[in-house]
């Protein structure tokens, strides 16, 4: 489908495709945004996140690498690269959750924990930015035939 088409002309079934895509882009795009705030203050909770993993100048190489992946996700010409840049990022956080600082984050001063809520998102961003892939596949080809 080209994507300079608008959705409104299209037939209801040929609109399936590009709402999908159109919700999981901006889907992720939206949920890697909101924890820009904290990154780039280094708020409390991306202190304790970020304490192992090199401070403050990593949580703000993490936030530059969301904000690129948020913007390219919603410009219809580089969504494609927007969602393979935010699988990799956040394929570095879900290892990190994994390996590193678990699965639910606490607080070593209060023992409260997020209940797992900020490793339940990095899953969301990876699951929408594969289906806009997935979706927009012929596009990944096309890519891929570019660099090969």
């Amino acid at each position: 489908m080209h994507y300079e088409t608008t959705l409104q002309s299209l037939p209801a079934a040929s609109r399936v495709p590009g709402v999908v895509t159109w919700s999981c882009q901006i889907g992720a795009a939206a949920i890697l945004a909101q924890t820009l705030f904290f990154k780039f203050t280094y708020a409390p909770e991306t202190r304790i996140i970020f304490a192992q993993l090199g401070g403050r100048p990593a949580a703000t190489v993490a936030g530059v690498a969301e904000l690129v992946c948020a913007l390219l996700l919603l410009v219809p010409r580089t969504a494609v690269w927007g969602a393979l840049l935010s699988l990799g990022v956040i394929a570095g956080a879900i290892g990190t959750h994994l390996f590193v600082i678990g699965i639910q984050v606490v607080d070593p001063e209060t023992g409260k924990g997020d209940g797992g809520l900020l490793f339940v998102l990095a899953l969301a961003v990876a699951v929408l930015s594969t289906v806009v892939l997935v979706v927009r596949r012929a596009e990944v080809v096309s890519l891929l035939r570019r660099f090969h």
